[in-house]
């Protein structure tokens, strides 16, 4: 399975042995981490926002990927693109409604909106987070502040 380990406690580096030093104490402790799957992804304008259709390379990915965003998708939807580990785009799409759609190799998130403002910010969006992908960013989709999966396109 493809997984991706995220750290939550900035400062924070990884040990030889497993366990994590906090910079504080260079004392080994247990930080905040969490496992998410790996998948592609692809960001494309549509019809009233804009469409995220997300591809996990394994059976494994998918089903965990899956069954987190069947658990999560009504909290609010956001996207963190990084580059060496620095937030370079951080859009939230609390402007809109998302819905997710299983597909058989994992999802598919549909962010659209009535309102024409919403639209062109959610449309403004999906282009800078695909110009970030492109030039080889990482993009971690999230729902309700949760990650779901850590992307590429």
């Amino acid at each position: 399975m493809t997984m991706q380990m995220i750290m939550d406690r900035p400062g924070m580096k990884m040990e030889p042995m497993g366990g994590m030093q906090s910079p504080m104490s260079g004392m080994p402790s247990m930080g905040n981490m969490m496992m998410v799957p790996r998948c592609k992804v692809k960001m494309e304008k549509c019809a009233g926002g804009m469409k995220m259709t997300c591809v996990c390379d394994d059976e494994m990915s998918c089903a965990t990927f899956q069954n987190m965003c069947m658990m999560l998708c009504e909290g609010m939807c956001s996207c963190y693109c990084m580059k060496n580990g620095m937030v370079l785009c951080q859009c939230n799409m609390a402007m809109c409604n998302c819905k997710c759609t299983m597909t058989d190799d994992g999802c598919s998130i549909m962010c659209t909106s009535g309102d024409k403002s919403c639209c062109n910010m959610l449309q403004a969006c999906c282009e800078c987070m695909s110009c970030c992908l492109e030039e080889g960013c990482v993009c971690m989709i999230c729902f309700g502040g949760t990650p779901v999966c850590c992307c590429t396109c």
